[in-house]
């Protein structure tokens, strides 16, 4: 390791990560230049705050949305199609039989501590997350080995074809490079070290506070840093956005996304995304898993009508997951809402009525306290009662880990291919897989996807998985989102996307 690595790091402050607390009032500031960063400062306000920032570790959205822009991948998805194209790699080849993956590194690029970025800190990430089995070690399922060979190439050797290998390190920041030793010599929970275009100056309970890079490799940065703002509630959120406290949101009442567009003095954009969000049961406590109690659950819930109350017309109802647009679209929808059936499914399965089920939401994520509600009056009248857990997003990921959950409901975000989140969610032992689902013929069906390089045959393969995987009700898809932010008109060059990656390098405030 290359000892002077990380002497001259100026360190991120100290970082508070407890949660806000769901649903009380937030301090929005004053003034509208961009709190403590200075006229040119992008003031965001966001929902949450990040659980923490070691970007191997979390699988938050909310840190995510400040390590975005932090961190660089090998390779990352285009802002139009979310296909792959070069980041920190600037190009690759792969040998004709498809094992040897060999990835030229970019020149001249520099981490935020003045260290050079080469193929060590590459192969120091990457064997770091599978040595340590972090977050995303089952991404590197099929490499049997990451080797340098010299300071400006990484060869990585499969044991089996991979086609969506570069999904598979590129598709978000989970899969950042970091400095070699950084994990030995920093705390990273709390601090950062990345060759994005911003660099972390402080974080604490109240905000996240970045400042532009000088020496970013993509080229000059156009304002001068990014203030995140942790606002719970969309109202609030969108007065602070009205008010000029603030330059930009992701966190708007959908209830009002109609109003908006023809409001002077806010900017709107939707587009369809790639996220599905979804309920789950804890397949280890009883009755839920039982498959025919599941399956009732699946029957009594309306998901037009849960999508309509979360997103008020932002979203489409969806039994699969997959979004409509999607090479991997799956038209399949087993389940009718129908109350009648649903009881027959609970008497089949020998359950007694009534049952109490805890079903575990964050208002840090407002449409599932929203869903909760209305999934709770739907599952009433079968003799269920649901008890709507509302945890700060930290506890609520941390009851998640522990397995403590009846059920919860979430969403999952930035699906580009199949291969990444229907194994990890969905096969023995995934490490999502929270809620205890084993099924071996969908092991095999997904593990066999993984590896099919035909997209035709892929998609066989991955709508008989994901028939089965909806059949056993593995998790209940709800509905997919539409992505909808807003800005201060006169903001230029930010492109709202598909998968939420939140990007603010190249913005230019009026």
């Amino acid at each position: 390791m290359r000892s002077t690595r990380l002497l001259a790091l100026t360190a991120a402050g100290a970082l508070a990560v407890s949660a806000c607390s769901g649903g009380e009032g937030v301090d929005t500031g004053t003034g509208g230049g961009g709190g403590g960063g200075g006229e040119n400062t992008l003031v965001a306000a966001v929902a949450a705050q990040p659980d923490q920032l070691d970007p191997h570790v979390t699988t938050a959205y909310p840190s995510f949305q400040v390590l975005e822009n932090v961190y660089d991948t090998l390779v990352v998805p285009n802002a139009e199609d979310l296909t792959m194209e070069p980041s920190l790699a600037e190009s690759w080849e792969t040998s004709e039989d498809g094992l040897t993956w060999t990835f030229t590194l970019r020149e001249g690029v520099t981490f935020h501590d003045g260290s050079e970025f080469d193929s060590a800190d590459v192969v120091y990430s990457y064997n770091r997350i599978i040595d340590e089995d972090l977050s995303n070690a089952y991404r590197f399922a099929t490499v049997e080995s990451i080797e340098a060979d010299g300071p400006q190439t990484v060869v990585m050797t499969l044991g089996q074809q991979t086609p969506n290998l570069l999904e598979r390190i590129g598709a978000f920041k989970g899969m950042s490079i970091i400095p070699e030793g950084a994990a030995d010599e920093l705390d990273l929970t709390i601090e950062a070290v990345g060759t994005g275009p911003f660099q972390l100056e402080s974080s604490d309970a109240s905000s996240t506070v970045l400042t532009a890079y000088p020496d970013y490799w993509g080229g000059d940065v156009t304002v001068d840093g990014v203030e995140f703002r942790y606002i719970t509630e969309p109202a609030a959120a969108l007065t602070a956005l009205q008010n000029g406290e603030v330059q930009w949101t992701d966190n708007v009442p959908p209830q009002q996304i109609q109003a908006l567009e023809g409001e002077q003095a806010v900017e709107l954009a939707a587009t369809p995304s790639v996220d599905y969000w979804y309920l789950s049961m804890n397949y280890d406590r009883e009755p839920w898993g039982n498959r025919d109690v599941r399956r009732a659950i699946a029957t009594a819930i309306d998901r037009e009508a849960v999508a309509e109350a979360a997103k008020f017309g932002a979203a489409r109802a969806n039994q699969t997951a997959i979004p409509e647009d999607s090479f991997f679209y799956y038209d399949y929808a087993p389940y009718q809402a129908d109350p009648e059936a649903a009881r027959q499914l609970l008497e089949g399965a020998g359950v007694q009525t009534p049952l109490t089920m805890g079903l575990m939401v964050t208002d840090e994520f407002p449409e599932t306290v929203t869903a909760a509600q209305v999934i709770a009056s739907q599952l009433e009248p079968i003799g269920i009662t649901v008890e709507v857990q509302n945890e700060d997003f930290a506890t609520w990921l941390s009851r998640q880990g522990d397995g403590d959950f009846d059920a919860f409901l979430l969403g999952w975000l930035g699906n580009l291919d199949p291969a990444a989140y229907y194994q990890e969610q969905h096969i023995t032992d995934g490490s999502n897989n929270y809620q205890g689902y084993s099924n071996p013929e969908v092991d095999r069906l997904l593990q066999e996807g993984a590896a099919e390089t035909d997209q035709d045959a892929r998609k066989q393969i991955y709508d008989q998985a994901a028939q089965l995987i909806v059949d056993d009700a593995s998790y209940v898809y709800l509905y997919n989102p539409d992505v909808v932010q807003a800005w201060t008109p006169g903001l230029q060059g930010y492109q709202i996307r598909a998968d939420k990656a939140i990007n603010f390098e190249s913005v230019q405030l009026p």
